[in-house]
């Protein structure tokens, strides 16, 4: 039905008449907040804002803390002496001692050639690495964890998208999963405070990682077993890279400086520990993430899902 020209303007000239008690007007359809009122609005929260965080210590005060009107207050924490937690990247009960007492010597030793491609696909990354970082251990290092924590998160972000799309748990792998990136991604950053990369060391990280999240993200994709026995054999070089770290620091090639603060924390070391000691630590997760994706491959090998096996959360 059409409407004729004389109830077309009563009812534009409706639209912008002003509705009195609030500061409102209703303008083409939409409500708009008074320019008077909203800035009068807009200068009380600030002022309550800048009152609470006075009150509280922040923005003038001692700690120039941030507080929140979401309830998001940084908690203190503390260590179990008491003192001061330092690390906002991780909780006091998220730092744990690994298990030393891991064989480092396991190998699965490639059977079909789906397993012999996983091994020398491995082989094939190690020669641009030896070629490029050549005896700079710590640089080697940072290379391999900025690679190394790329595949627990594919894994457990694809698990997470497959879990829900079928309704269905995971068995915590996607847990497990993100756990080992996370613990990857905390070797980088111990490193990162005794290796110090040059622009165009960066550059290169920045390329390698976006080339390997993509690869790694189609081959898991298309065969999750290739995908964990790929990674199983990247520990594994993993395991040997810094058993020959070792070597260098004990034959006084590398100074045996002390370690960093955040990894004394992170694997609850003892304060004189030094850069051997936290290559060891770092040595034994990488034989722990060894196995878990090992594990992982046999179940898809078996023709079997993750979700049928509980996952090994907590295995340091």
């Amino acid at each position: 039905m059409m409407m004729n020209r004389s109830a077309m303007k009563l009812l534009s000239t409706a639209a912008v008449r002003t509705i009195h008690g609030g500061g409102c007007e209703f303008r083409n359809g939409f409500f708009a907040l008074g320019a008077r009122n909203l800035s009068s609005t807009v200068s009380a929260v600030r002022e309550n804002s800048q009152k609470e965080a006075t009150d509280h210590g922040g923005i003038g005060g001692g700690d120039k803390s941030i507080v929140s009107y979401w309830g998001l207050d940084p908690k203190k924490l503390t260590k179990d002496d008491g003192t001061e937690w330092k690390w906002s990247c991780f909780k006091p009960s998220e730092a744990y001692k690994p298990d030393m007492s891991i064989d480092l010597g396991k190998h699965h030793v490639p059977r079909v050639w789906t397993e012999k491609v996983a091994y020398w696909g491995v082989k094939i990354l190690r020669f641009p690495t030896d070629l490029f970082f050549k005896r700079r251990f710590d640089m080697r290092a940072m290379m391999l964890e900025t690679v190394a924590a790329v595949p627990g998160m594919v894994g457990g972000m694809l698990l997470h998208c497959k879990s829900l799309r079928r309704f269905e748990h995971s068995g915590g792998w996607i847990k497990a999963l993100l756990e080992e990136a996370e613990n990857e991604r905390m070797h980088l950053m111990t490193f990162m405070e005794i290796a110090k990369p040059r622009w165009y060391e960066r550059v290169l990280v920045f390329a390698v990682q976006g080339v390997f999240w993509n690869l790694y993200f189609g081959a898991y994709v298309i065969s999750p077993k290739v995908a964990h026995r790929f990674v199983g054999y990247l520990e594994e070089e993993a395991i040997h890279s810094y058993s020959e770290f070792i070597k260098e620091i004990d034959s006084g090639n590398i100074p045996n400086i002390p370690a960093p603060a955040i990894a004394v924390d992170y694997w609850r070391m003892p304060p004189d520990s030094t850069l051997r000691d936290v290559v060891m630590v770092v040595r034994a997760d990488e034989a722990h993430h060894r196995d878990v994706n090992h594990y992982a491959s046999d179940i898809h090998y078996e023709g079997l899902e993750l979700k049928g096996f509980p996952a090994p959360l907590d295995y340091h």
